[in-house]
């Protein structure tokens, strides 16, 4: 199982501690990054990272502080459209972790302005929305080299509505990208096969996941509940044990 929260690794170490209870369980430390091109919001999630790096963990710090000035001006904005939510009780949801949408969204459901987390986004809070806002974030380029810098495996997360897709993969693969997500949530056959020999073509891993967030009751797919092939999980390990070197070489002809 690998715990890779948003801009924060503040879950792993009570993971790992937990794990010692499930001999026959493996944590793997991890995080998703958030960054932007002129067209696309792009995530990198970051496998098998050094969770103490110490520029990873500033940068990530920098991340969630603008994060939380985000989450307030959305506030604001929503209030503006007769939408009043508590800036406590979004600070409350969040757990004092990593602040972000879905927090002011359970906030929204909660005093019944939205009937679902998926119905604020689309509504509100997602890009374009009516109380949307931008924030701070790092180029896709620069978060596959973050996680490469602490050690890390970087995959690109759901890409299958990425503009320029191949163009991205191409550049990102030269500095170090390893995996790309290929069996994602609710992603149609077809696609699975698009992505599958996008995979096949830049000679990546075709990684998967859940993307659970524990927010959304039956509409998430649950923590094991995507169907990735172990041989994901088998050429990961190799890498993040024999390191990164054969790969790298071998992708820059």
């Amino acid at each position: 199982m690998a715990i890779t929260d948003h801009d924060s690794v503040e879950g792993i170490a009570p993971a790992l501690l937990a794990a010692k209870d499930f001999p026959s369980l493996k944590v793997i430390p991890g995080v998703e990054l958030s960054a932007n091109t002129l067209e696309d919001e792009i995530h990198i999630l970051g496998y098998f990272i050094d969770y103490h790096d110490l520029e990873l963990v500033n940068t990530l710090q920098k991340l969630r502080n603008s994060r939380r000035t985000r989450a307030q001006k959305m506030v604001e904005k929503l209030a503006n459209l007769g939408i009043y939510i508590d800036w406590e009780h979004v600070q409350e949801l969040a757990g004092g972790g990593s602040m972000g949408r879905p927090h002011i969204a359970q906030a929204m459901v909660k005093r019944g302005y939205v009937l679902s987390v998926k119905e604020a986004f689309l509504k509100y809070i997602g890009r374009g929305g009516a109380a949307y806002v931008e924030r701070e974030r790092i180029t896709p380029v620069q978060a596959v080299k973050l996680v490469t810098k602490s050690g890390g495996l970087p995959v690109l997360a759901h890409p299958a509505n990425i503009n320029h897709l191949e163009q991205a993969l191409s550049q990102l693969q030269r500095v170090g990208l390893v995996g790309i997500e290929v069996y994602y949530d609710g992603y149609a056959p077809k696609v699975v096969k698009y992505l599958a020999s996008l995979a096949h073509k830049y000679r990546l891993i075709a990684c998967g996941g859940s993307d659970f967030h524990g927010i959304e009751g039956n509409d998430e797919t649950p923590i094991g509940g995507a169907n990735v092939p172990f041989e994901c999980i088998e050429q990961l390990l190799s890498l993040a044990k024999h390191g990164m070197a054969d790969l790298l070489v071998g992708s820059s002809g």
